[in-house]
């Protein structure tokens, strides 16, 4: 089983992070590049704009948006394989800002990425 974790960028880094990939579209409220401390920035796997702003965040909308983004996942395999390339060499700490740490897009990709 691949060594997928998932973490908010907002919280300190650690040792035991592994590559540290933000999975954001857009570059985080109020953090600096200079202290996120990571190995890649693939906003290209991250859900559209338009899918992120129809889920708005809100748990009602989660299992539309689930399914929506897998979808998009299943159209993207250049990105898909590249973090699986990722994931082979090492544990992988998906980044990620949303303040709901049991509704967002990186837990979603995460569990997208341990079963395909």
């Amino acid at each position: 089983m691949s060594d997928v974790r998932i973490k908010r960028i907002y919280d300190a880094a650690s040792d035991d992070d592994g590559a540290r990939i933000l999975v954001d579209r857009l570059w985080p409220r109020g953090m600096r590049k200079e202290t996120a401390q990571l190995s890649l920035w693939m906003k290209e796997i991250a859900p559209s704009n338009e899918l992120r702003k129809n889920f708005s965040h809100m748990p009602s909308r989660f299992a539309e948006f689930t399914q929506h983004y897998h979808e998009e996942l299943a159209a993207n395999p250049d990105a898909v394989a590249r973090m699986k390339e990722l994931m082979a060499n090492g544990r992988v700490t998906l980044l990620y800002a949303a303040h709901d740490t049991e509704h967002n897009h990186a837990l979603v990709l995460a569990d997208y990425l341990r079963s395909h």
